[in-house]
């Protein structure tokens, strides 16, 4: 379809209809109409009255504007839509939207015929790498959303994400030309946000927006939601300022931490990649101060969004509240500059029936011409019958030639079916072994849980150990630090996990590293966990070793039995804090055990069942930790034939430890001083050291848990609906 000469982007957030119309102005476009319709409430809070909340709203905008000749661009939530974002291997062009969709299948959490679905290449100009971002929405909330549209004969081109319709607005308008920025969208429930530049997105959805702020008045106020609202909106010139803004302060924290924690994710994975600068929208940044505070714990700049490159409406009245109006309103022109074929990122997910249908009306207009040609060409087959037929009663022998050509083709064609059908089970071998790959990603979901939910030390050590600064680290005495260092993860599939977790006690299979007679450990009692029946040094397609139990190596299989699968994880931990047991047991247990699929995460393929902690002491008393120290500590040090290091600096660095011989008196080198616990061979003996700050660690703390993970849990269901399912059970 050519681009069009006018169109509309429409975005129905839950506090509002915003819609932003351009016209072509030569090689560019420019803002001819607008508008801003409010919801006489919002919509989550609307309840039954949702559908009729936004076809009044439609209605209102049908009424006002005329819309022959021009095409719509709807805009869906990217809370309830999703996006992954995956780097293809070198494959040929035209290989790619098979590859495309072999990752879609692995990448969307359902079947693809209950989705649609969409992508967009992205690629770096002279990088042969190629990244494609792959976007899907459930069916029957695509359709619920355009059947919105088409109920007022609205041509809906084009349905996209809003954080997508965002990325467009902003690149059109050359937002991205310095290089990589943020985009903190604060919408009513959820806060969109986009780490992009000018070739490739990364973004995500948090659960925080403007109704946060305004359920923490109704709580503190003990107010209604409206009267809550009108005071968040004028908390500026209120009165009790101060008050309303102390109250939306842990909103204001929590909101931080997300995005600190999302910056800090796309860091780890991007290290080449630096954030200059961040873009703030969304009609909650009219609240005085939250640019700031953001500006203040982010530290970077932080720009309010207040013009777009396509101008204001010419009515004057009109673009005052179009400016007015700014922070909300670009996800709707970004809608809008896709619809006239402008946005950088073009996938849409308008259901394919839909796409088809616009196809054909497009062409209905060559149908007249195509029937004239017809009539016309119908006058000469009379013409003609007379000639073509003596020409065939002439070609007698040639059609007798062509008939024993087209039998010998039949029964060649017969021949090959049978050769054909030879290699089907090799075919069925082949498809079974490519399931493997089916669950690929389960284990690594599993691990970078595990390890992101184990509480973090204090930013200030945390800072200090990224950047490997002993001086700042020892700022705080070892015995306050709430460090967390795992050792050792290793996972022990069971097939009928939820049978073990269901006997009347449970010990988790062998492999910790204290047997259960010591003394100092916690090994819970009862009847044992059967040996695994095969040992494997590790399945490859859980990318970790350890002993797997598994009836095929490699495999991941149903449990036969019904009563569900999982995984039995030994997790080594150590810590150097004091109170390091109730830590343990008060902060890191319980983390784990929340670890099920929530309102956050209500597909998670895994929950964590249970927690147990296995043993617990400090290194002084184990002796063969103690000995597994000085091994690593003689392989570490041995010296070269030249009499060097390997891996340690050839001149002394005062202050730092890891200078040669660094207890043999050469400047810069720890010496053990003052350690508690051990005998007075272990206070003299570098092996007990810690490598980074050159403490003794022999009073931390070491634990090994056992961790038990339920594979396919039920989904989360929210506590209205759990009650309505079990009452429906009961009856």
């Amino acid at each position: 379809m050519a681009n069009p000469r006018t169109a509309w982007g429409i975005d129905i957030g839950n506090r509002a209809l915003k819609a932003v119309k351009l016209v072509r102005d030569g090689d560019g476009v420019r803002v001819d109409d607008f508008e801003f319709i409010e919801h006489e409430t919002i919509l989550n809070e609307a309840g039954d009255n949702k559908e009729g909340l936004i076809q009044a709203a439609l209605a209102n905008f049908v009424q006002r504007h005329n819309f022959k000749g021009t095409v719509v661009c709807a805009g869906v939530s990217g809370s309830n839509s999703f996006a992954r974002f995956v780097k293809l291997p070198p494959v040929e062009e035209k290989k790619i939207p098979e590859i495309v969709r072999f990752e879609a299948i692995q990448q969307i959490p359902f079947p693809l015929d209950d989705v649609e679905w969409s992508y967009q290449l992205f690629r770096e100009q002279d990088n042969p790498e190629v990244e494609v971002g792959i976007f899907a929405m459930r069916k029957e909330l695509v359709n619920q959303h355009i059947k919105y549209f088409t109920d007022f004969d609205l041509n809906v081109q084009n349905v996209q994400m809003n954080p997508l319709a965002v990325y467009n607005a902003l690149q059109y308008d050359g937002r991205f030309a310095d290089g990589v920025a943020m985009v903190i969208d604060v919408g009513t429930e959820n806060t969109d946000l986009l780490i992009a530049d000018n070739q490739a997105i990364w973004m995500r959805s948090i659960p925080i927006g403007g109704s946060q702020f305004t359920d923490a008045l109704v709580k503190a106020f003990k107010v209604n939601y409206a009267k809550a609202e009108d005071l968040k909106r004028n908390a500026a010139t209120s009165k009790y300022a101060r008050q309303i803004f102390q109250h939306m302060r842990p909103v204001f924290a929590d909101l931080v931490a997300e995005i600190q924690r999302s910056i800090g994710f796309y860091s780890s994975v991007h290290r080449e990649a630096k954030i200059g600068k961040i873009f703030a929208l969304g009609g909650t940044f009219k609240l005085p101060g939250l640019q700031k505070y953001l500006q203040q714990n982010l530290q970077m700049p932080v720009e309010r969004i207040d013009s777009v490159a396509a101008g204001a409406p010419a009515d004057p009245k009109l673009a005052a509240t179009f400016g007015d109006q700014m922070l909300t309103i670009i996800g709707a022109y970004g809608l809008a500059i896709q619809a006239m074929g402008g946005g950088q990122v073009n996938s849409s997910l308008l259901p394919r029936a839909i796409q088809r249908e616009r196809m054909w009306q497009d062409k209905t207009k060559w149908f007249g011409t195509a029937a004239a040609l017809f009539v016309g060409g119908a006058t000469l087959i009379g013409a003609r019958y007379f000639f073509e037929n003596l020409q065939y009663q002439s070609a007698l022998d040639s059609r007798t030639y062509s008939n024993r050509t087209l039998d010998t083709a039949k029964t060649l064609s017969n021949n090959w079916s049978q050769v054909q059908n030879a290699g089907e089970p090799e075919r069925v071998l082949i498809a079974n072994i490519q399931t493997l790959a089916n669950e690929k990603y389960l284990w690594r979901d599993i691990l970078s849980s595990i390890v992101e939910t184990i509480p973090k030390p204090s930013p200030e050590v945390a800072a200090a150990l990224e950047s490997r600064n002993a001086d700042e680290v020892k700022k705080v005495p070892r015995g306050k630090r709430k460090i967390i260092k795992i050792d050792q993860i290793s996972p022990h599939y069971a097939p009928a996990l939820a049978a073990r977790l269901a006997g009347p006690a449970f010990t988790p299979p062998p492999g910790a590293l204290l047997s259960p007679t010591d003394p100092n450990s916690a090994n819970i009692g009862g009847a044992d966990f059967a040996p695994p029946p095969t040992q494997t040094p590790g399945n490859p397609m859980m990318g970790m070793g350890g002993d797997m139990e598994s009836p095929t190596p490699g495999a991941i299989v149903a449990d036969p039995t019904g009563k569900g699968r999982g995984f039995i994880i030994n997790i080594s931990l150590t810590c150097p804090l004091d109170d390091a047991v109730a830590h343990v047991e008060k902060d890191v247990k319980p983390a784990l055990e929340k670890l099920v699929p929530d309102a956050k995460r209500p597909n998670m393929r895994f929950a964590v069942r249970k927690v147990w902690i296995l043993s617990r002491r400090q290194i002084a008393s184990d002796e063969s930790r103690k000995n597994r120290l000085r091994t690593d500590y003689a392989a570490a040090n041995k010296p070269t034939a030249a009499g060097a290091i390997p891996g340690l600096p050839t001149t002394p660095n005062p202050g730092a430890f890891g200078a040669p011989s660094p207890f043999g008196g050469t400047p810069g080198g720890y010496r053990p001083t003052g350690v508690a616990g051990g005998t007075a061979t272990d206070q003299s003996d570098p092996a007990f050291l810690d490598h980074l700050t050159g403490e003794s660690v022999l009073n931390d703390w070491e634990f090994e848990l056992a961790v038990a993970v339920e594979l396919d849990p039920a989904p989360y269901q929210a506590p209205d609906a759990a009650a309505s399912a079990q009452q429906a059970s009961a009856q």
